[in-house]
């Protein structure tokens, strides 16, 4: 999983698989959910991210809890 934050375009996008999307649905509030080719998620963004408070102006912790199989 990658999280990527461009300040620029102020977009926050959450990578789950590094595989090409193929679709994409924008949800209510600026949301894009894209699809691989087998219709799983394969990322997130959220636009305008700074205006929703999802970056944090002092330290960002990112807690990401995995199990072991």
């Amino acid at each position: 999983m990658k999280i990527k934050y461009d300040p620029e375009s102020d977009v926050l996008m959450i990578v789950f698989k590094d595989d090409p999307p193929v679709d994409a649905i924008e949800e209510p509030g600026g949301v894009i959910v894209s699809y691989n080719e087998k219709g799983e998620p394969v990322s997130i963004e959220f636009l305008n991210a700074s205006l929703h408070n999802l970056i944090p102006t002092g330290e960002l912790n990112i807690i990401i809890p995995t199990t072991s199989k």
